[in-house]
């Protein structure tokens, strides 16, 4: 058996989150001393491995709670479900960063280059797996923090100043109506 301040040692947290744990009904106690101290058993000591595992693997208290009370093609769907989103938010900050380097391409040559115009950037985005939708996300988000470097950069793919002002203007009124 371990008491409280032991098991938390053993896995670097805080007595506060055992007893958090407890609250919840995550991880209770196996038995409670005659003076009300906890006490863990092996088992117990399993069940906080698997806590811990699941958390570094991003999974919400939700998600542990629905893994630890159910057993195989239930839990295999929990799983699955978070590792898309991460493959998602994976793939949405590789594209972030694909175009912020090539944000920082075009300005460290002192203005826009010829090479990548309003078509091809949209064929990239697509190839990318981007739809409709996650486009506009993308300008209502560049609009939302840098309005001047998106200007520059629509105007950088060809875009007139006209459909720039258009796009921005667009952008802006779905950010405060989404």
């Amino acid at each position: 058996m371990y008491r409280i301040s032991q098991l938390a040692r053993q896995f670097g947290l805080s007595r506060s989150t055992l007893l958090y744990y407890d609250r919840i009904g995550l991880l209770s106690p196996s038995e409670r001393s005659e003076a009300g101290y906890r006490h863990y058993s092996h088992a117990d000591r399993g069940r906080l491995e698997s806590i811990c595992s699941l958390r570094r693997a991003g999974m919400d208290m939700e998600g542990i709670r629905t893994i630890l009370a159910t057993t195989g093609d239930d839990t295999t769907t929990v799983l699955r479900r978070r590792l898309d989103e991460i493959g998602a938010e994976i793939e949405a900050l590789r594209i972030k960063q694909h175009l912020l380097a090539g944000m920082l391409k075009v300005q460290g040559e002192g203005g826009p280059g010829a090479t990548v115009n309003k078509e091809m950037f949209v064929a990239m985005l697509r190839a990318a797996g981007m739809d409709d939708a996650a486009m506009k996300k993308l300008h209502v988000e560049f609009e939302r923090r840098e309005p001047e470097a998106h200007h520059a950069f629509l105007l950088s793919l060809g875009i007139s100043e006209k459909e720039a002002l258009l796009i921005r203007k667009w952008s802006a009124v779905m950010e405060n109506n989404p």
